[in-house]
């Protein structure tokens, strides 16, 4: 069987996707959220490019710590301190400060390979 990975985007609701502005450069990849540098926007984008890209080798979710934090990320945010939003693949945090499809990519591509 083929493998598959799993990424999750831990962020709160209504929060940015990016510590930079969202600018005409797109800087971050994704061009389906612009202008709006909002985290929900985002991911959707981000979800979009990373099928099409993909297919169902990987899937992505969005978990939201507005009201609740699974144990597995409140384990993260207590030992690991990342800046939210952050990045799981496979429950494994990988460092970007953002969300940004080239990032992501490069991670699953070494992963896949």
């Amino acid at each position: 069987m083929d493998q598959q990975l799993h990424i999750e985007i831990i962020g709160l609701k209504n929060a940015s996707c990016s510590p930079f502005p969202c600018d005409d450069e797109r800087t971050c990849g994704l061009t389906a959220c612009h202008p709006s540098g909002k985290l929900l926007p985002a991911v959707d984008a981000l979800r979009q490019a990373v099928e099409n890209e993909y297919g169902e080798k990987v899937t992505l979710s969005l978990v939201l710590i507005d009201d609740q934090v699974p144990d597995y990320v409140g384990t993260i945010l207590r030992d690991q301190y990342p800046p939210i939003p952050f990045v799981l693949i496979d429950r494994e945090l990988v460092p970007m400060g953002r969300i940004s499809l080239e990032q992501i990519k490069k991670e699953i591509d070494r992963r896949l390979a």
